[in-house]
């Protein structure tokens, strides 16, 4: 009894650290310690997130199946434009980790710089785009005309306001590759409070505020990121993260800036090919009608309440590969990444238990229409048998990122999802004749596929040479 009471209180404080971000540099020490003090506050981020995700479809779940869709095809849009932001910041997390590793701050503050000059200017672009050509993009999408008309505001705001989601992600990689995990967590602390407030305010109206139905999502989502963005930039400039920005480093230094952008295509290019994969999925998807098409929306949102967790390990394992390399230690990243792998895989073996027994339960929850609920659960249960090499296939993926070696991932991810995936769906769904069935089984065997081949090419080290 007296030992469990001493490791309760090891753990809680240990968790205290972790989430107050009193350490920020893993090259030495106890490699355990070193990935749950890195994926506590990440994981904690990666929960916001699905939280974030889960209470816009529970709230907008009560306006219509129209509005549902809506999310569900405008998203697969907006991740396919913010591969452009996620490559940058996984450069900015590589060069930020790699820079910290060798003690040398005022290259991560350039690097930091650089790198949110870069994601003002993609997000500018693609939010006058967005704003304009809205309905365009929900009809490209295979959307009904009643969904067009009830939910193009959503995807207006969405797109238009897309530099608040945009530097909140970049400006976090910012933080975890310089170790400041429970900075980035906090940004999302304050994110997801303001939108939950904010969503059912806008979705529904209250007082002054009129109801904008699934367009007050959108709303709610930029005023609430929006915040958080400026929370973000106070800290950069006057709070407690290990870089601190003056005046004077907002300059352009273009040999760092073509160093960001060389390692940042591979990034662009890998979550190019991960994510219009997922656009052309859903359009597949669309041909079976919006309910079909609702139930598959949700539960790919309830599956990123799982795997956004499983991310921040991942997360993890990125920021301790690029600080390890930085000080010299690559035996000690490779470990890391192979301890931090078998966590997720255990944590995501628990999640897919749930999944397989509870699917529909949950899938209801969202949403009781009789094919909503089939189709959403058979989903999610299809995803739920290889989660075990989801764990692993994520973990050594970011490791590869960590490394800045973005070009591996990118040739792993042409191969399982353009190779393979998508030939696959289209000619299970539609040639075999096994509809929605056929596109589920193409998510979970691309997967697989892809954790296999990751981890023989992970194995063979080349990887710890990579220099950034």
């Amino acid at each position: 009894m007296r030992s469990y009471i001493k490791s309760l209180q090891k753990f809680i404080n240990y968790f205290w650290i972790a989430v107050s971000g009193k350490e920020s540099e893993f090259t030495s020490g106890s490699i355990r310690k070193a990935i749950f003090m890195l994926s506590v506050p990440m994981i904690l981020e990666m929960l916001m997130e699905s939280i974030f995700a889960l209470v816009d479809i529970a709230y907008v779940s009560k306006v219509s199946v129209n509005a549902v869709a809506t999310i569900g095809l405008t998203e697969s849009v907006v991740t396919l434009i913010y591969a452009v932001a996620i490559g940058l910041s996984m450069a900015a997390t590589a060069i930020v980790a790699r820079r910290i590793g060798e003690k040398d701050v005022k290259g991560a503050k350039i690097a930091a710089v650089q790198a949110i000059g870069l994601g003002v200017l993609v997000s500018v672009s693609v939010g006058v785009l967005g704003f304009l050509f809205a309905k365009d993009i929900l009809s490209l999408m295979g959307a009904e005309t009643s969904l067009i008309e009830e939910g193009f505001g959503y995807t207006q705001w969405l797109l238009g306001g897309n530099m608040t989601i945009m530097l909140l992600f970049l400006i976090n990689a910012i933080f975890r590759g310089a170790g400041d995990a429970s900075v980035a967590m906090w940004t999302l602390v304050l994110s997801n409070g303001l939108n939950i407030i904010l969503d059912p305010l806008f979705i529904f109206g209250w007082g002054p505020i009129p109801e904008y139905g699934v367009m007050g999502a959108a709303i709610a989502t930029n005023i609430g990121r929006g915040v958080a963005v400026l929370f973000q930039l106070c800290i950069l400039f006057f709070g407690w993260s290990s870089i601190k920005l003056n005046v004077k480093d907002l300059i352009l230094n273009m040999k760092v800036m073509i160093n960001l952008v060389n390692i940042s295509l591979g990034g662009i290019a890998q979550f190019l090919i991960r994510t219009s994969s997922w656009v052309f999925l859903m359009r597949m998807m669309s041909e079976f009608g919006t309910e079909v098409l609702a139930g598959y929306t949700i539960a790919i949102r309830v599956m990123l309440f799982s795997l956004m967790p499983s991310w921040g390990m991942s997360n993890a394992a990125a920021t301790l590969v690029g600080q390890n390399l930085g000080a010299k230690k690559p035996d000690r990243a490779a470990l890391s990444v192979w301890k931090t792998g078998k966590y997720n895989a255990y944590f995501m073996g628990a999640v897919s238990l749930v999944y397989l027994f509870f699917a529909k339960d949950i899938v209801s929850w969202f949403n009781n229409a009789p094919v909503v609920v089939e189709y959403g659960g058979l989903c999610l249960q299809i995803i739920a048998t290889g989660y075990i090499f989801y764990a692993y296939g994520m973990v050594v993926t970011q490791a590869f990122n960590g490394s800045g070696d973005t070009r591996t991932p990118t040739r792993i991810n042409v191969i399982a999802f353009w190779l393979f995936q998508l030939p696959f769906a289209y000619i299970a769904a539609f040639y075999l004749e096994l509809g929605a069935l056929g596109v589920f089984m193409a998510i979970t065997l691309a997967e697989i596929l892809l954790a296999i081949i990751a981890i023989i090419l992970f194995k063979r080290g080349r990887w710890k040479q990579f220099q950034v």
